[in-house]
């Protein structure tokens, strides 16, 4: 039976914060109808400088994400003439410059290559979420597996709800690997071995564990989940979004790079922002509040805690609306 998909995404809009919950059906599973409204969402979110972060949590209540859809994975896979590793490099190199363009998609995609643009796609997808000013904090009201944990190392920030639950990569399990990034990003949040020794037996983590590797950030009980995450979100979301995606692109690509390459992704990202009519404005603040009180705004206390939970160092221009 050809692969079918009704996974949608339900947005709620609370000012500065969307929260979207991932209906993956009866299932909770990941399939293509969600990664193309996740790219979707992407447009919208990255057009409109009133959104400053989105939460995004599951639909099924003790699942996140619980894995692709596994039937059209097999199905794309099946599509597709055998490989080895030179041919599958060069298919998904045709495929990114397919992707890239957009020209031959409509074509390409009544050919083999069709599995593979669409997973260039959700690469890119993802990507995008990596360097964009919003924040995106994974809510994870459940369990998330392959391509459900993948979407959760794509975030920025992940709270896990405690309880019997789990997240993790079995893909090994069914003769495959990760295809969804998770080599490389929770490589990147874990280490090399730890991610390496998950990969390779396919077990995934408890809440406890994931949290003590660095691969979540938070845990708590199951029906604070969306709301510590939202709070996440706020406060994450009010630093600047020029700011937050300079850091996101520095850290997040920059960060993988040698010491020089990424020394001069964080050069670019920084001299974006030095001569930015906001961090203009903000340093001045700055220079004039301390010229007036004698002291380093960063050096109070009380100023440093009023600056992290508005986003930003308050001064006697803001103060006075000039």
């Amino acid at each position: 039976m050809p692969y079918k998909d009704k996974g949608q995404l339900a947005i709620e809009d609370r000012g500065a914060v969307l929260i979207v919950r991932v209906d993956g059906g009866p299932h909770g599973v990941f399939g293509l109808d969600i990664a193309n409204q996740l790219d979707k969402l992407m447009d919208r979110v990255d057009s409109d400088p009133g959104i400053r972060a989105v939460v995004l949590t599951g639909a099924h209540p003790e699942r996140f994400v619980s894995h692709a859809a596994v039937q059209w994975l097999q199905q794309e896979g099946a599509a597709s003439p055998t490989v080895g590793r030179r041919g599958a490099s060069a298919v998904a190199r045709v495929a990114r410059g397919v992707d890239q363009t957009r020209v031959l998609g409509p074509m390409a995609t009544r050919t083999p290559m069709r599995g593979a643009i669409q997973l260039d796609r959700l690469h890119a997808t993802f990507l995008r979420m990596n360097a964009s000013g919003v924040v995106f904090v994974a809510a994870l009201n459940g369990s998330a597996l392959g391509l459900g944990a993948e979407f959760a190392w794509a975030c920025d920030l992940r709270v896990m709800a405690d309880g019997d639950f789990f997240i993790g990569q079995p893909e090994i399990l069914l003769g495959i690997i990760p295809g969804g990034g998770g080599t490389q990003r929770l490589t990147r949040l874990i280490g090399t071995h730890r991610s390496l020794v998950a990969i390779l037996e396919g077990k995934p983590f408890t809440p406890e564990e994931a949290l003590a590797n660095g691969a979540v950030d938070e845990v708590v009980p199951q029906d604070e989940v969306v709301a510590r995450a939202a709070a996440l979100a706020a406060r994450f979301g009010s630093r600047s979004k020029g700011s937050v995606a300079a850091a996101k692109r520095a850290v997040y690509f920059g960060g993988s790079m040698s010491l020089p390459e990424g020394l001069h992704v964080e050069r670019t990202e920084f001299f974006t922002r030095v001569t930015s009519k906001e961090g203009q404005e903000l340093m001045l603040d700055y220079i004039a509040t301390t010229q007036a009180t004698g002291e380093l705004p960063l050096y109070d206390p009380d100023t440093y805690a009023e600056a992290l939970a508005s986003g930003r160092v308050p001064g006697l221009r803001s103060a006075s609306g000039r």
